[in-house]
């Protein structure tokens, strides 16, 4: 998909008129499903035009650009995608980046990055990079071969800016792709010189059925990419298996190998509770995917702060093969892919988004892929706009005709192995009923008297160099801006014998990537991993799917214990997804929320309530931390 394509004398006459901006803005509507910003529109009339009149100084006139062009594997486009014929009679794209920059903030520490405005953004030749990458790994070389090149064009960009970014790339592979500023564009140079800077001296027009093809060419992973991405998932010591857990890698490989030689559709669901392995064995399944013959496979999931701590794990290979599933099936999957869904728990499957009593978009992905296999834990359900259940894909696969087949996980590795403290969980989080006295020797379980013990406890265990977090119920506000300083919203305050005391935290930080000038703050996705993580808290929105040394879970007032029972208190919550909820529904997602927070801890775990009563309870069942 694209917004425009044509040759470039056509297309630098046309991007000078109004009608021709207002007819892309509503192609973009139309092919994007949403309408462009007003900052993305502006940037099209500076932009487009600044590149168009240098490549007809260039004498490109005959070469075929199209624009805005659709990297369906990633949802990424392309500014820029200029076609031609090499002089070996190859087609051969140049992906060109686009940018109005004319300053930026750099560090030699994150060359990689660039402070753009108030925005953290890739280095644009490392951007430029990536797209090259992409072209050369999702469009099927053995159907159609195709030479990549990438161009940076800083259109607005002075010698100063763009000498500074030139130097941050030299030394890594970004340095490879041109970057080109206001003087490198200059009409007065000689055509084949600009021709040359652009990448583009050697190329001549190449035929309209090439340029069709390209353009309707499907976009899968390359057998060479698969074999890159599989290597490293075999080879990561993040995705070792034990006991159990191979065994049910095994059987869903079977089931998934079976399907496809009976060439039938299927649907796998592996169940199992926290700490069972399912991310583990979800990204291995996806390494042994990648060495199946004509294998087109992906791993989703709806958490976007486990698709990125997985994407960061298995590297740039994993671009493409591991994302996101949100409001969309991504368009690359196609009936012989193998969809691989973790944490399908947190799929959203709200009413509207509903069709015979199954989530529409859920079943559009699996409709459209030759096998589905979710990984799932109907316990870690935390939201009325979520969730899956077994029953439910079990009834779908049968009204569709689909093979099925489910595997149940009951080994768990999380919580230093304890089934004990699993099972007192799990006790402890029925709405009702009492909980026994702790007394396992095999997890260290204790409750905190305030939050300077465990705020000591936590910083204990950063300073023998183990990851340790804080987490809390959404009881709080959380209106930080978007950028540092995080604000301290996180409050609580209890009396001691010296006089009342308050205790304060930021939440995590809200955006994906650390801010530019604090290196110490990790991006949300990153909160429970990076240096600085455990001097925020984080909630379960962040915490799940994750896993650290040592956990404290603070429960706030929107769960409290009142004559043997459990207690919802939604108007205590600040998620504005559920404090609107009946208490009686509440309750359900509170007490999976805390499940989901009490088993982040490997080694050990800290509760503290701030509800006097409910702390009360907690410890006649948990010895002190102090102990």
């Amino acid at each position: 998909m694209h917004l425009y394509g044509g040759s470039v004398a056509e297309a630098a006459q046309k991007v000078v008129q109004p009608q021709f901006i207002a007819a892309c803005e509503k192609r973009s509507a139309e092919l994007f499903g949403t309408a462009p910003s007003p900052e993305e529109v502006r940037s099209w009339s500076r932009s487009w035009p600044a590149l168009l009149s240098a490549l007809t100084a260039a004498g490109l006139d005959d070469l075929h650009v199209v624009l805005e062009y659709c990297l369906p594997a990633t949802g990424e486009r392309v500014d820029a995608l200029l076609l031609g014929e090499d002089s070996g009679g190859h087609l051969t794209a140049v992906a060109i980046e686009l940018k109005q920059w004319t300053s930026v903030r750099t560090d030699p520490r994150r060359p990689g990055l660039v402070l753009a405005g108030q925005r953290v953004v890739q280095h644009p030749a490392r951007q430029v990079g990536g797209y090259v990458r992409y072209l050369e790994d999702w469009i099927d070389q053995d159907q159609f071969p195709l030479l990549a090149r990438g161009v940076v064009v800083l259109h607005d960009a002075g010698p100063e800016l763009v000498n500074e970014l030139r130097a941050l790339a030299a030394n890594g592979p970004s340095g490879a792709f041109a970057i080109l500023g206001r003087d490198d564009l200059d009409a007065a140079q000689p055509p084949h010189a600009l021709a040359q800077q652009l990448a583009c001296a050697d190329l001549k027009p190449a035929s309209e059925e090439a340029i069709a093809a390209l353009l309707a060419a499907r976009h899968r992973p390359s057998s060479g990419l698969l074999a890159r991405a599989g290597r490293v998932i075999e080879g990561h010591d993040a995705f070792r298996l034990i006991g159990d857990q191979d065994v049910a890698r095994q059987a869903a490989l079977h089931t998934v190998t079976s399907a496809r030689q009976q060439r039938t559709k299927g649907i796998v669901v592996v169940t199992g509770g926290p700490g069972t392995g399912k991310s583990v064995i979800a990204c291995r399944l996806l390494g042994d995917l990648c060495k199946l013959p004509d294998a087109n496979p992906r791993l989703l999931s709806p958490s976007g702060t486990l698709t990125r701590q997985l994407k960061r794990t298995v590297g740039e290979d994993s671009r493409g093969l591991i994302a996101t599933f949100a409001g969309r099936v991504p368009s690359s999957i196609s009936s012989n892919s193998v969809v691989v869904i973790d944490e399908a728990h947190r799929a959203r499957t709200g009413f509207a988004e509903q069709r015979d009593r199954f989530p529409i978009i859920l079943g559009n992905l699996i409709d459209r892929a030759s096998v589905t296999v979710l990984f799932l834990d109907e316990h870690q359900i935390i939201r009325p706009d979520e969730g899956i259940s077994l029953n439910e894909l079990k009834a779908h696969a049968a009204m569709n005709g689909y093979a099925f087949e489910h595997i149940d996980l009951t080994a768990q590795f999380r919580c230093n192995g304890s089934q004990a403290y699993h099972q007192w969980i799990n006790q402890l989080l029925e709405p009702a009923g009492t909980a026994p006295v702790w007394n396992g020797t095999d997890y260290d379980l204790a409750l905190a008297a305030d939050p300077d013990e465990f705020t000591h406890w936590v910083e204990t265990q950063v300073s023998d160099g183990l990851t340790a977090r804080i987490t809390a119920g959404f009881c709080w506000p959380w209106d930080t801006p978007s950028t540092p300083p995080l604000l301290p919203e996180v409050a609580i305050h209890w009396d001691s014998p010296s006089g009342q005391q308050t205790w304060q935290r930021p939440w995590n930080y809200r955006e994906d990537d650390t801010p530019f000038d604090t290196p110490n703050l990790p991006g949300r996705p990153f909160w429970a991993t990076d240096t600085g993580g455990h001097q925020q808290v984080g909630c379960v929105y962040t915490a799940q799917g994750m896993e650290y040394s040592h956990n404290t879970v603070i429960i706030g007032n929107d769960l409290i214990r009142r004559n043997n029972r459990w207690i919802a208190q939604p108007t205590e919550s600040h998620d504005g997804k559920l404090n609107k909820l009946p208490a009686n529904q509440y309750l359900r997602y509170a007490l999976n929320t805390y499940r989901v927070l009490a088993t982040r801890g490997t080694k050990g775990t800290r509760f503290y309530s701030t509800d006097p009563a409910t702390q009360a309870y907690l410890r006649g069942l948990l010895p002190s931390s102090r102990r």
